[in-house]
């Protein structure tokens, strides 16, 4: 699943995001969901999320559902 819809990622789940430094190559970084940054209900470039680790990225996919 895609990181879109704002309906479909909620504190705690696992995901992958891209971070603003790594948007050039498309690395991604796996962890868990602290805080939804973006207020629109969904996002082309997908949802902007806080991690628990501090990092602040678009979510790219979604691993699992808690």
């Amino acid at each position: 699943m895609d990181g879109k819809k704002r309906s479909d990622i909620k504190p705690g789940i696992k995901v992958k995001i891209v971070l603003k430094k790594d948007q050039r190559t498309g690395k991604l970084t796996e962890g868990i969901v602290k805080d939804i940054l973006t207020n629109s209900p969904n996002h082309p470039h997908g949802i902007k999320v806080r991690l628990t680790t501090g990092d602040v990225g678009r979510v790219q996919e979604i691993i699992a559902q808690s």
